[in-house]
């Protein structure tokens, strides 16, 4: 009798996990339905940044202030927020979930996609630095590419990162972008009840579909969400 197999997203989740809990992550949980404070207010991006325009994100009639979460650092912000508040501080927080946008679909984007997003956070003396940020995030993709991959950190902006980097991995003689990072903005860890002056941390964010469909050389995102059967044999 044939037995059913994980989805190659399930299979990939399960990988990162095992790979930031070896580097002393926590798993962080969040609401798919996220407020606006916890999506957007508390990590920096303005109320006039285009992220909040309709035609990125998915508002909820008759619930304002409500949105389908754009990424998963609302997770994340989250676990740190509460950590800060119980005195659980250095910590690291990762989260993967299922994320949407507003936007039209193709062979490379979907409404809906898993990301993840990790946070790692200490006293100025505990030293995490953006040296640790390129360390955690080159043996990641180490672990889920290949040990010959290279990594590159491009310079970039992102509101709630200062400085913002842009992760690249180079896979198969391809330079392919994978995620943003940086260094935790010092009004994020404000808006999440720690001091700047006492604390600094990163944080990073990519797709995980994104890594799937070069692990495995996928075609097209939207393969992954239509129960096609081929998928299930890595």
């Amino acid at each position: 009798m044939n037995t059913g197999t994980e989805h190659p997203l399930s299979i990939l989740a399960n990988e990162a996990y095992q790979a930031f809990s070896a580097l002393g992550f926590e798993i962080a949980m969040g609401p798919e339905l996220e407020s606006e404070w916890y999506n957007f207010d508390a990590l920096n991006v303005g109320k006039d940044h285009p992220a909040r325009d309709m035609q990125d994100t998915f508002w909820i009639k008759g619930r304002p202030g409500d949105v389908m979460r754009t990424h998963c650092t609302s997770a994340t912000g989250r676990a740190l927020e509460q950590a800060g508040s119980e005195g659980r501080l250095p910590g690291a927080f990762i989260s993967i979930g299922k994320v949407f946008r507003n936007e039209a679909t193709d062979i490379t984007h979907e409404m809906q996609f898993f990301q993840i997003d990790g946070i790692m956070v200490g006293s100025i003396e505990d030293g995490v630095s953006l040296s640790n940020l390129k360390g955690v995030l080159t043996d990641f993709y180490k672990k889920m590419l290949g040990e010959d991959v290279e990594v590159e950190f491009r310079p970039s902006f992102f509101p709630f990162t200062e400085p913002s980097l842009e992760v690249f991995a180079k896979f198969k003689g391809r330079w392919l972008e994978m995620m943003g990072a940086g260094m935790l903005h010092p009004q994020v860890l404000k808006n999440l009840g720690l001091d700047p002056t006492k604390v600094q941390g990163f944080a990073f964010g990519g797709g995980l579909d994104r890594i799937a469909m070069i692990k495995w050389g996928v075609p097209d995102v939207r393969l992954f969400y239509q129960g096609d059967l081929r998928l299930n044999q890595f």
